[in-house]
């Protein structure tokens, strides 16, 4: 008798299990590892990925490839996903994390084709990543904040490192400094929006500058701003969400007349309307007005007479962070433009930095955000800058919040993969040779590292392996003379969240691909297309 056929799924339905499935998962996250894999490090190459629209990115940011690659397979995107999450959780650390994940999902590929239950392995990682997890605790060095010098020479150490693999790791000392000063600036909850970077083509990146303050580029002006005074000292600020300008009639509006003098008096009534919110504006005190919506001709004109400094149209982050410098409060009406509203600043001042003008309020009184403005040649290289203060400000945060570093450079992936190793060592069974797989899966970026600079890597390894088991817990690769170092006094120094965010996210996504046995994948929905039509979905 024939078997009627069974057909549970939608004709083109793609299913895939087993074995040959976790396999082909596992080379997926295989060959994204590889896309990031050289960035890894001092020596790291850059990417350059241009998108669809043209517009081409230079990156040696982890994250900002991951995201800017355009990842269909379905196993491979948690991938992406960590190295999202450690970008938004630490800021740095965003290509180890995907190196370490896809490095444990290789070393442990062996055993899944040798027909190792995926629930023993991932049994085995969540053992391993409690072990490192409890060293990192038992290692890292805590800070003394007491001492003010010496706990900013270590956030600046910790920057400093954070920047050593970007590109801009030649001025990274410069950097490092302002980026600590920065950080140190905010009030205790240290919000990250509270720090502008303002990017202005031209100069040298030593032009640089941060400005304990607000600056803004200056905004769309109209005539009569020349006439304005461009230096205040002890300035009142008067905050708006207003519109200084005569509207449009509204279309649909309908005034009736029966002789042009009550015309005339329509049209006066506007201007009055307009002259007694400026008045009001005078009458306040205010030196600066900024408004969020525009301020047309004729105020800019009644400002200028006035020896009043105004500008319009300010991006909104921009008014919060003068808001937050300077006191006072956005306004959206002048009736009651009282002293309490307005800001206050010792300096406001607009100054042309490159070919930009910027407006400068410098010396408010409850100053807790600043603004950092960087100069250099090309845009993408302002953009990689601006990324990598970034990593860099992160880094600082994730310092002052949790305060306890180890040293960089593999010296602590170094020092976990021996703990490891000597753990297998003690225990029977298939966790052995696991949690041994896990351990040689740790040396990656110590060996990346020196592949990356194109140094021996057996031999540096070889090298750290034995300092490890003679108890020399610090050391790790030196770029800078192809041998290893003691990194503690060398000062590579990493906050220890860091790696235990980088250790936990990647331990996760291992056991997310490794607990995946089938693929059930449905053409139709996919890859239908809406039908082409005029718009609104009807037909040509």
């Amino acid at each position: 008798m024939m078997q009627p056929q069974i057909l549970l799924l939608k004709e083109g339905t793609d299913t895939s299990q087993g074995k040959p499935q976790l396999i082909s998962n596992i080379n997926a996250c295989q060959s994204i590892v590889d896309a990031v894999r050289t960035t890894l490090g001092p020596r790291g190459m850059d990417k350059l990925i241009v998108e669809k629209n043209g517009k081409a990115t230079i990156s040696n940011d982890g994250a900002t490839i991951m995201k800017l690659l355009d990842i269909v397979h379905p196993a491979a995107k948690s991938l992406v996903d960590i190295a999202k999450s450690q970008d938004a959780e630490v800021g740095d650390g965003t290509t180890s994390v995907v190196l370490l994940a896809g490095e444990f999902l290789k070393q442990i590929k062996s055993y899944v084709e040798e027909g190792v239950h995926p629930r023993i392995i991932i049994k085995a990682v969540r053992r391993a990543l409690q072990l490192c997890l409890e060293k990192i605790t038992e290692l890292a060095i805590k800070i003394n904040k007491e001492n003010a010098a010496e706990f900013h020479s270590l956030l600046e150490k910790c920057a400093a490192t954070a920047m050593s693999s970007k590109l801009i790791h030649q001025q990274r000392d410069f950097f490092s400094k302002m980026v600590v000063d920065a950080v140190l600036l905010l009030d205790e909850l240290l919000p990250l929006n509270m720090i502008g970077i303002k990017k202005v083509q031209g100069g040298a990146l030593e032009d640089s500058m941060l400005v304990a303050g607000v600056a803004f580029k200056k905004t769309f002006s109209y005539a009569g701003f020349e006439m304005q005074p461009k230096v205040y000292h002890n300035c009142k600020i008067a905050l708006l969400n207003i519109e200084l300008e005569l509207k449009a009639e509204r279309d649909n509006a309908e005034v009736r007349v029966d002789n042009v003098k009550e015309y005339q008096k329509i049209v006066d009534a506007e201007w009055n309307i307009l002259y007694q919110k400026l008045q009001k504006i005078h009458e306040s005190g205010a030196n600066v007005v900024l408004s969020k919506l525009p301020i047309g001709d004729v105020a800019t004109q009644y400002f200028a007479d006035r020896d009043m400094f105004c500008a319009g149209r300010v991006p909104e982050e921009d008014l919060k962070r003068t808001l937050k410098a300077c006191g006072g409060a956005v306004m959206t009406t002048v009736n009651d433009l009282a002293d309490v509203v307005l800001g206050k600043c010792e300096n406001f001042e607009e100054r042309q930095i490159g070919g930009e003008r910027f407006n400068f309020f410098k010396g408010c009184p409850n100053a807790k955000t600043c603004t950092i403005i960087l100069r250099g040649g090309a845009e993408q290289f302002l953009e990689e800058t601006e990324r990598s203060l970034h990593d860099a400000i992160m880094i600082v945060r994730r310092t002052i919040q949790n305060d306890a570093v180890v040293a960089g450079g593999g010296a602590i992936e170094m020092e976990l993969s021996r703990l490891l190793r000597d753990y297998s060592r003690t225990i029977a069974g298939k966790e052995q040779l696991l949690i041994g797989a896990i351990a040689k899966a740790l040396e990656i970026i110590p060996r990346q590292l020196c592949d990356n600079a194109g140094f021996d890597a057996t031999n540096i390894l070889n090298k750290l392996r034995q300092k490890h088991a003679q108890g020399h817990c610090w050391y790790g690769v030196d770029i800078n003379n192809e041998d290893i170092s003691d990194n503690m006094e060398a000062c590579v120094w990493e906050p220890a969240i860091v790696k235990v965010n980088a250790l936990t996210a990647a331990t996760e996504a291992t056991c997310l691909i490794l607990s995946v046995d089938e693929t059930i994948k449905n053409q139709k929905s996919g890859d239908a297309q809406p039908m082409a039509g005029r718009g609104m979905g009807r037909p040509m």
